[in-house]
């Protein structure tokens, strides 16, 4: 069974969005602040989280923050609208999606079954003995166990991180638009718009800089997309 984690100080959205989410056959543990939800997140073995940003003892930013230190867990941000500058950091530090309030809850619904669906795409392949292995210079991907090499040393992705540096690894040299990214790690009928994709792009490149400051090997081409140089 599939075990999300709802972390929200607002009882209503708690109450209403468990009640939608157990009707479509997930088991859900709710949370009211961010701290006893990232206790639970550490100790139990969930298959995706939904976070609220603002709450109290732990916000969900410092929530993602300190999960990102120790797992890739799938994670959706539920936020408003005035918090603009709120989403798009959650996406640098590793969200894989959010929803503005008020938000329909089948939208949501469909982004976790998107997201889940990912999900286990990826975990499937990690059950295959496949040794499907990407190369470029000093990238190598091996597709069968979401492993991620730079110069030999391991760099953590999230599923929608991979799934984009897969995308641009797999041909090198071609321009991918944001149009085509999107596809490649979303579904086709979940809308997200160009700043999302740039978003994860960054944050891809801040992880392998943070391993090698001189890594260039994504390459934006204004206006037009991204491609994959290799080195």
């Amino acid at each position: 069974m599939t075990e999300i984690c709802l972390i929200d100080d607002d009882q209503n959205i708690l109450a209403s969005l468990s009640l939608a989410l157990k009707s479509e056959g997930y088991i859900i543990s709710t949370f009211s602040d961010g701290l006893s939800g990232l206790n639970s997140l550490r100790e139990d073995n969930y298959d995706i989280a939904i976070l609220d940003i603002k709450m109290p003892r732990l916000d969900g930013l410092e929530v993602l923050q300190k999960l990102r230190q120790t797992s890739n867990l799938p994670v959706i941000f539920l936020t408003s609208k005035d918090e603009e500058v709120d989403q798009l950091l959650g996406l640098k530090m590793g969200a894989d999606d959010y929803i503005t309030k008020p938000f329909s809850q089948k939208l949501l619904i469909e982004r976790v079954r998107a997201i889940l669906r990912r999900s286990k795409e990826v975990k499937d392949l990690n059950n295959t003995n496949s040794n499907d292995i990407i190369k470029r210079g000093k990238l190598s991907l091996n597709m069968s166990r979401h492993e991620c090499f730079w110069n030999d040393l391991p760099i953590k992705l999230t599923v929608t991180e991979f799934l984009l540096l897969e995308s641009l690894a797999s041909r090198p040299g071609y321009v991918k638009s944001r149009d085509q990214l999107m596809s490649a790690a979303y579904d086709d009928d979940i809308y997200v718009d160009d700043r999302t994709i740039d978003s994860h792009i960054k944050r891809l490149r801040k992880k392998f800089k943070d391993l090698d400051e001189s890594f260039e090997s994504i390459e934006t081409l204004y206006g037009v997309g991204y491609r994959y140089i290799k080195e």
